[in-house]
């Protein structure tokens, strides 16, 4: 076991934590790991730390943060391992957050997001003795970073298909945080989905706030401000869209409150939330959330970690995809009555297509 000498120190704001959920097999479809009854093969994983590092949404984003965190708890509690955190503020955090995990001897660190990408490149560069896993991402060839990556575009592509055979309007939407491509593979496949509606049901749905020829959209700019989410959302629905779909961490929580509102207000307006299942784990206005697309992080976090507490960690990439369970469609939930009879049918069908490969979701951001 690495760093078994180390002190388990915990600096200020860096609490004990660690991952979740069945995991899923990283080379084929998801498997949940084998329950482990033994007290003694537990004990024998405390002087191993795994660690993470949020992007600047946090832990509590309702998002992928939280996704890829609840994954540490479970290894935790699963694994028997010690667990450090840092939640990143602002990006000039990232460094310092990084660099304080390696610090404290952790054997894997977890970097949560695109935008972590450069600071856990130059880190694992410098630390090659350290393992590292990065959640959205594929940049980085390096024999001690991990890529956990999904084709998002897929799940997105169902989500636009059932936003669009649900619209009253006609009329859908969707805008993202920052303009990078693991929010733009939402919006691509959400596009293609309302395309893929209209063609074969001879429907006119438009999609608001995204153009994926030209890639150019609606974007707040940070995962900050719920403030300009809930606006773009109200701008939106004055425009006549009744289904809009924000990729952008806590920024759509806003979404949630100009829906709650315009549904007050006498309007039938519904949100799709993105990373995790809405109505589970939005805490506001789940009875107005259609559909979510989820990337299944917990799982992967989970079993990376147990890769590496097994000496087996290697730096291929996870691909989450609708075959192997690594991305999907959440259930339809309080808004199930709402949809056409026989869309979920229809869904399935769909997701099938996709597989088989008859059904190709392009996107210019899915991982090759």
């Amino acid at each position: 076991m690495k760093n078994s000498l180390r002190r388990f120190s915990r600096g200020t704001g860096l609490s004990a934590a660690v991952l979740g959920a069945s995991a899923l097999v990283l080379s084929g479809c998801g498997a949940p790991p084998a329950e482990d009854s033994s007290a003694g093969s537990n004990d024998a994983n405390a002087d191993y730390l795994g660690c993470i590092v949020s992007d600047s949404g946090g832990f509590d984003d309702r998002s992928f943060n939280q996704s890829s965190y609840e994954g540490l708890q479970k290894a935790k509690t699963d694994l028997g391992i010690e667990t450090n955190e840092a939640e990143s503020q602002a990006q000039t955090d990232f460094g310092p957050n990084v660099d304080a995990m390696v610090q404290d001897g952790c054997d894997l660190i977890v970097t949560v997001g695109f935008l972590l990408a450069d600071t856990t490149k130059s880190t694992a560069e410098a630390n090659t003795e350290t393992n590292f896993a990065i959640v959205d991402d594929n940049s980085i060839d390096l024999p001690n970073v991990k890529p956990i990556i999904y084709d998002t575009a897929q799940a997105a592509f169902l989500a636009g298909y059932a936003a669009a055979a649900t619209s009253e309007t006609g009329k859908v939407a969707t805008f993202g945080g920052v303009n990078i491509p693991t929010v733009t593979i939402f919006m691509d496949g959400f596009a293609e989905g309302v395309t893929y509606f209209n063609e074969e049901t001879g429907g006119d749905v438009e999609l608001l706030g995204w153009n994926k020829e030209s890639q150019n959209g609606t974007f707040v700019g940070n995962f900050e401000d719920a403030a300009a989410g809930k606006t773009n959302t109200q701008n939106f629905i004055n425009e006549g869209a009744d289904i809009i779909m924000p990729v952008a961490g806590p920024v759509g929580s806003g979404t949630l409150d100009a829906v709650i509102e315009a549904n007050a207000g006498g309007k039938d307006v519904k949100a799709v939330w993105v990373d995790s299942d809405g109505y589970e784990t939005a805490g506001k206005g789940e009875e107005f959330i259609l559909t979510s697309v989820m990337k299944l992080m917990g799982d992967a976090v989970e079993d990376v970690i147990s890769t590496d507490v097994d000496g087996e960690f290697d730096n291929s990439p996870y691909v989450g995809t609708l075959e192997n369970g690594g991305v999907a469609l959440a259930p339809f939930h309080d808004q199930e009555a709402n949809v056409p009879d026989d869309l979920q049918s229809t869904l399935d069908d769909l997701q099938e297509k996709i597989v088989s490969g008859e059904i190709t979701v392009g996107s210019d951001a899915s991982p090759e």
